[in-house]
């Protein structure tokens, strides 16, 4: 193998995989904020509804990602060495020309997907993961804790405080903590201790299930423990894996990588789409190539396919909300279903998330992007035809980003546009075949938040500020 970058073929011509040497990973994250024409508005003070300063930040989080989220004046923040060697463990991950499905579709358009399940956890969370672990480490700090949903950032947090030798805790979503046991299992093998949210442990867990004891949870209940939690702890941060705009900051090693490989493979992309539950890989795809429309006036269309679950791109309203339940967090600019919003138990638990970081807000203001929602059994649909066609298994929420895809590329069937389709695979579905053994049983059916629920949920939004 040269030094220089490489392309393979795999099953035949059925996909071509385009790779880049160690030398061509990128060496600094790309951050948006610097050149967004309306700077997201500023996250504020719970208590006085000031606008926080990244020192307001320091109690919580990393001084280091304090910094990176209020940053907007830098188009570039370089990856520091030691987190680079570990991303030299898994990246670059290969970008792939779907033939295969592309021929079962029988459309004119090329399509292309980021493959980020190959990383040791098996998604995408693993680039924040292990900066947010490495920062607190270089601080001096101990202990980490954090929310998980579906189990991915909660597997990628707890192997990146094994790398650096944190103590991690993981409160995750109880309805995905039963659902999904072996997520538990993997967070447990990295040595995290793991509960399921809400709990007893907390007060903010307590005081939910004191109004409903057989709440099942969302990541806004996990989040206020998660957040309680570092605040009682001696020498604890807290750890987010999505919404922040540091954590969009860091996931960006995906697109910019992506960009190198879609050079290589002679195209570039026209529509860009990423599943979407609080942002993080959506950003991750989507923002490098979005720089060109902002700095170039590039017309490529930005889709993020989120749940008619949790519709807050699609039906929620722009306003400043709680990023969790309680109330613990800044108040953020987002477009938010209201942050008690309870979404329904689907499988996409990564998804289930009430609001939108505050850059995506912002640019989806803004006209920069567009959304689409997707029902539960249409995901599945989309998610088992890629398998067949590709040969991996996708993660629920990773099949909403292929539903969107298959109604781009068959509108090119109708049209007989050639256009070309770049999506992320942020995960596979490996350790989700329940939820696949529950579609192939006819067990799963479609959700659909009603407009008087997320009316009365963002009715409250009102009271806030």
């Amino acid at each position: 193998m040269s030094s220089i970058s490489y392309y393979c073929y795999f099953m035949s011509t059925r996909q071509k995989r385009y790779f880049l040497t160690e030398e061509e990973i990128p060496t600094r994250w790309y951050n948006i904020q610097a050149d967004m024409p309306n700077k997201p508005l500023p996250p504020l003070n719970p208590v006085t509804h000031e606008p926080m300063k990244a020192e307001d930040f320091y109690p919580l989080f990393s001084k280091a990602v304090s910094d990176q989220e209020l940053n907007t004046t830098d188009a570039w923040i370089d990856i520091p060495e030691e987190v680079r060697d570990m991303y030299k463990y898994y990246r670059s991950t290969p970008l792939v020309r779907a033939y295969g499905l592309e021929e079962a579709l029988g459309t004119p358009a090329h399509i292309y997907f980021k493959n980020e399940s190959v990383s040791p956890v098996g998604s995408h969370k693993l680039n924040s993961a292990l900066p947010q672990a490495y920062y607190c480490k270089k601080e001096g700090v101990t202990n980490i804790t954090t929310e998980t949903g579906a189990g991915q950032w909660g597997a990628a947090l707890s192997y990146a405080a094994k790398v650096f030798g944190l103590e991690a805790a993981v409160y995750q979503v109880k309805i995905s903590y039963e659902q999904k046991p072996y997520r538990r299992s993997i967070m447990q093998t990295y040595g995290a201790q793991v509960t399921a949210s809400p709990s007893m442990s907390t007060r903010a867990g307590k005081d939910v299930l004191t109004k409903d004891p057989n709440n099942q949870g969302s990541l806004g209940t996990a989040i206020s423990e998660a957040v309680e939690l570092a605040r009682m702890t001696p020498n604890c941060k807290y750890v987010l894996g999505s919404v922040l705009n540091h954590v969009a900051l860091h996931q960006t090693i995906i697109g910019l990588e992506a960009e190198k490989q879609m050079k290589m493979a002679g195209e570039y992309p026209d529509v860009v789409i990423g599943c979407f539950g609080g942002g993080s890989n959506f950003a991750g795809i989507s923002f490098p190539f979005m720089r060109h429309t902002l700095l170039e006036g590039k017309k490529t269309r930005y889709i993020a396919a989120e749940p008619a679950s949790c519709p807050k791109l699609t039906r929620g309203v722009f306003q400043y909300d709680f990023g969790d339940l309680s109330g613990l967090t800044p108040l953020l600019p987002m477009y938010t279903l209201g942050h008690d919003f309870m979404p329904a138990n689907i499988h996409a638990g990564g998804l289930r998330y009430h609001g939108a970081g505050m850059i995506i807000s912002q640019l989806m203001k803004d006209g920069y992007m567009e959304a689409v929602d997707i029902q539960q059994l249409d995901s599945f649909d989309a998610g088992v035809l890629f398998a067949k066609a590709e040969g991996i298994v996708p993660a629920p929420e990773s099949c909403h980003a292929i539903a969107a895809t298959i109604r781009e590329a068959m509108k090119c069937k109708e049209t007989g546009e050639e256009k070309v389709i770049l999506f992320n695979l942020s995960g596979h579905g490996l350790i989700d075949m329940a939820a696949y053994d529950q579609y192939f049983s006819g067990s799963l059916q479609n959700y659909e938040a009603s407009d008087e629920l997320i009316k009365r949920n963002t009715d409250k939004l009102d009271k806030i500020i």
